[in-house]
């Protein structure tokens, strides 16, 4: 007689999907942005009624990544070229990146890191950018695990809270 198999184990909860942002994205990114804005991550003031543009002629649907767990909205990030100079067209910068706190701890980020690296390569890019709060430590420890690098910091650069705060400048290359 052989022995009893182990009762199944329970699959890993599913990974979220990444996608490109539609126009019809806009008031569930409005919605994310206001649930998770923080002084942690933010320079921006907080945001205030009308609560209703999160794209506009220079943050367009191409540039965002949207995060879906559950069919819901958890994340977005943004990826941008820095400025409109030939000279660095190689370069992709993120310029945003949002989880919702029902979405940490699933990869959220690191999935929609994962789409960025692969965008910005079939944009011909090599290299990626980013700026982060000094304060923002969750954010820096996943950047740095990701490979990105602190190519410089502006001390005392934002007053938030009451505090000054650097802002970090990080980057990595995109091929080896």
């Amino acid at each position: 007689m052989s022995e009893p198999s182990a009762p199944p184990q329970p699959s890993a909860l599913p990974g979220p999907f990444i996608r490109r942002a539609v126009l019809d994205d806009e008031q569930a990114l409005v919605s994310l942005e206001r649930r998770t804005w923080s002084t942690l991550h933010s320079v921006q003031p907080a945001p205030e009624p009308p609560y209703d543009a999160f794209f506009t002629h220079r943050n367009r649907p191409v540039h965002v990544m949207v995060a879906e767990l559950d069919g819901r909205t958890v994340g977005f990030l943004r990826l941008v070229p820095p400025t409109q100079l030939a000279c660095n067209a190689h370069v992709r910068q993120i310029q945003g990146l949002a989880v919702d706190p029902v979405g940490r701890g699933r990869g959220v980020a690191r999935a929609l890191l994962s789409a960025a690296y692969e965008d910005a390569l079939r944009q011909g890019a090599g290299r990626i950018t980013l700026r982060v709060l000094g304060h923002n430590l969750p954010a820096r420890r996943l950047y740095e695990s990701e490979g990105f690098v602190v190519e410089g910091v502006l001390p005392g650069e934002f007053l938030l809270d009451g505090v000054y705060v650097d802002d970090v400048l990080m980057g990595r290359p995109l091929t080896g």
